[in-house]
C-alpha cells in the first residue's frame, strides 16, 4: 500500500503513550494498535482530527505517500 500511517514516529516524538491517545480520542487500544500498524483501510475523518488535535500536528504528519515505482 503507497500510503503509510507515521502514527508511532509521531506518538514517539511527542513522547505520547498510546493509551493516552486511545484514551482521548475515543477508541480502543486495539483499533489504536491497528491504525498504527497499518492494517485498516481507511479513518474516518472526525478521528483523524481528534489525533492531530491532541498530538498537535497535521495530517500530513501521520500519512505519506511512498510512490511504489521508485
Amino acid at each position: 500500500m503507497p500510503i503509510r500511517v507515521r502514527l508511532n514516529v509521531v506518538l514517539a516524538e511527542r513522547n505520547v503513550k498510546s493509551k493516552d491517545l486511545a484514551e482521548h480520542i475515543g477508541i480502543t487500544e486495539a483499533n489504536l494498535s491497528l491504525l498504527k500498524q497499518g492494517k485498516v483501510k481507511g479513518i474516518r475523518f472526525d478521528t483523524l482530527e481528534r489525533i492531530c488535535d491532541y498530538l498537535g500536528c497535521q495530517p500530513g504528519d501521520l500519512l505519506r505517500y511512498e510512490n511504489q515505482s521508485e
